[in-house]
């Protein structure tokens, strides 16, 4: 039972993981691509997000494991024979619970290792990439708008950077409205500012207040283009950066780092630990839930729904206990709260669905003494 949870744990979560990762990868590609990155850079970027890819779908991956393999084994009368053979519906539960616990194991991998060291090197090149204004504004034959009111356009590039058909349009004050063309320009780094030298062009300039328009003919005209894309945020990391072991031992300090409170930190460092109890409970409500339902000609949609919702109550419940726990430190106990929660559910069922087979044993031993 165990080999064929994994085996169908595993299908599950490469069909989910592809369906998520092609979702992320596709806007990565418009926003990567689009600003004039190489494909490489779309390569890494696709990368970095695999690991939290990963642990979005494992909750559900388990959870549909768990649900498929019992109700195979339900319709195929296995688990029927195995009841009848004295297996008890908590000695039934004992593989699913050790496939649940495989699964936590994987799940505490990915949130206290991997996750936090993707999501902190995907910042870090996402800040470099920032700071590279060249790649952002040099795309020929399109209207760019790198920040709020200003419109760039370059028609052609040539092999040796000079840009052909350059218009820029300033529209950032109120007041007036600035329009650039030059026939050609250049890019110039001046000691960390990137500067748009323009040659041979118009500059107009358009006065709100009595509608004057002034043009002015220039031969060569020097425009700083380093404020158009904004200073890069150097304080790149936050609380889903930060490794485990340094939540654990000073929470304060990466409070204070990274701008969060002081229960937020904590709140992440046991939501981590609480994602591995999460993918236990989610493989014991999908076996439990379809244990309790007996044979139906019309299948066991209605135990897997049921599921479902319970799957649905678990999450709510985790949903209201992060604010608490965010607002008052000393509430982090309920972090756990909805994997007690779960277990307490699986547990309810599982002994819902011993008591039917304790009834017909006591019923079928009060037959054999009268017969006697």
């Amino acid at each position: 039972m165990l080999s064929q949870l994994m085996v169908l744990f595993g299908f599950f979560a490469l069909v989910l993981v592809s369906i998520y990762w092609i979702n992320q990868a596709v806007r990565l590609f418009d926003r990567l691509i689009g600003d004039g990155q190489s494909a490489f850079v779309f390569l890494e970027f696709t990368a970095l997000t695999l690991p939290n890819v990963i642990r979005l779908v494992l909750p559900m991956s388990v959870f549909a494991g768990s649900v498929y393999v019992t109700n195979r084994l339900s319709s195929e009368s296995e688990l029927v024979v195995m009841q009848a053979t004295g297996f008890s519906p908590w000695r039934l539960a004992r593989p699913v619970m050790y496939y649940g616990l495989i699964v936590g194991v994987m799940m505490s991998v990915l949130t206290h290792v991997l996750v936090p060291i993707s999501l902190g090197q995907m910042k870090l090149r996402e800040a470099e990439i920032s700071r590279n204004i060249t790649a952002r504004l040099l795309t020929e034959g399109t209207f760019l708008h790198p920040t709020d009111g200003v419109t760039f356009y370059i028609r052609d590039i040539t092999l040796d950077g000079t840009l052909k058909g350059v218009f820029l349009s300033d529209r950032r004050s109120t007041e007036r409205a600035m329009t650039y063309s030059a026939s050609r320009a250049y890019l110039v780094n001046d000691d960390g500012e990137v500067k748009l030298v323009m040659v041979d062009g118009l500059a107009q300039s358009y006065l709100r207040e009595g509608n004057r328009l002034f043009t002015t003919h220039f031969t060569d005209f020097s425009y700083d283009i380093s404020e158009l894309i904004g200073a890069p945020d150097l304080h790149v990391r936050q609380i889903r950066h930060s490794p485990t072991w340094e939540l654990a031992r000073e929470p304060a300090a990466i409070a204070a780092e990274t701008g969060e409170s002081v229960g937020r930190a904590i709140e992440e460092l046991h939501y981590r630990v609480n994602q591995a109890f999460l993918c236990v409970v989610a493989a014991l409500i999908g076996f439990s839930t379809l244990l309790v339902g007996g044979f139906s000609r019309f299948g066991v949609w209605r135990q897997i729904v049921a599921a479902l919702v319970l799957l649905v109550i678990v999450k709510l419940v985790e949903g209201l206990v992060t604010d608490a726990v965010r607002a008052d430190v000393d509430l982090w106990p309920l972090v756990y709260a909805p994997s007690i929660v779960g277990a307490a559910m699986s547990a309810t069922l599982l002994h819902w669905a011993a008591r039917p087979r304790r009834r017909r044993r006591a019923a079928t031993m009060g037959t054999t003494e009268a017969a006697a």
